[in-house]
């Protein structure tokens, strides 16, 4: 089982916000969608570049290489040239402080 990983304060990832941090070199990037927190893979499963650096949209992140859409609530590719979802994490918040973790391999 992975461990949480302290993101940060909530409010220090104001809406529209995202901020990436390492899960055991995983790079995870954790998204604020108008107050609800999100974590996704910050890979793009069209070529493997990272989703950040893209523009975010409501709850969608725009692939910067590519412009694949994905949504930020589940991981799933909503244009090409991605098909396949990135994967999503769980988040928590405990106080004003955002966890997340990597559960795939639980």
């Amino acid at each position: 089982m992975s461990d949480w990983i302290e993101v940060g304060a909530t409010d220090t990832l104001t809406p529209g916000g995202v901020k990436v941090v390492d899960a055991d070199g995983t790079a995870i990037a954790v998204f604020n969608v108008a107050g609800e927190f999100f974590a996704l893979e910050d890979v793009c499963t069209h070529d493997g570049g990272q989703l950040t650096g893209g523009c975010i949209a409501g709850d969608e992140v725009v692939c910067p290489r590519h412009g694949a859409r994905f949504s930020i609530r589940t991981g799933a590719a909503l244009t090409a040239p991605a098909y396949e979802p990135t994967a999503c994490f769980p988040v928590k918040i405990e106080g004003n402080t955002v966890w997340v973790r990597d559960d795939r391999w639980d």
